[in-house]
């Protein structure tokens, strides 16, 4: 009766456990595609699409900080971890024509560390981040 409580009680935990450990792919679906769609596209005047654009967020200064603390990433559920793998998912599905052979990917201490605060003002954040993406690179003279 008692190896069976006890067996009982694992089978319990082990499920709690792998209930949680979801996919990037899945995590963005439960987290994400509510504002940003499966497909990544857009939401017409209130969200940018991620489809062909989000990498190039990693080729300005302040980029990759942007994409961890705009809100609907600093403030999720997904733990540090997850959070990082997200993003690295969405990186590689949504905007791969845009990253370069140094792509580092996202790491949990990295968001740990950015995370907090979020962004308050996430549409001048993003036009500041996006005006400079157009710029011609400085000339070294």
């Amino acid at each position: 009766m008692r190896a069976t409580a006890l067996a009982l009680g694992l089978m319990l935990l082990s499920c709690a456990v792998s209930a949680r450990a979801e996919t990037p792919q899945v995590d963005y679906l439960l987290q994400c595609q509510g504002c940003h769609r499966a497909d990544g596209g857009d939401t017409p005047g209130s969200v940018p699409p991620l489809r062909n654009f989000v990498g190039r967020f990693l080729t300005v200064p302040g980029g990759r900080e942007y994409l961890i603390r705009v809100p609907g990433s600093a403030q999720s559920p997904l733990d540090d971890a997850e959070l990082a793998a997200v993003l690295n998912w969405m990186i590689e599905r949504f905007g791969p024509a845009e990253v370069s052979a140094a792509f580092t990917p996202f790491t949990a201490e990295e968001v740990m560390r950015v995370r907090t605060p979020p962004l308050t003002d996430v549409a001048d954040a993003r036009s500041d981040l996006v005006g400079r993406m157009a710029a011609p690179p400085l000339s070294a003279d």
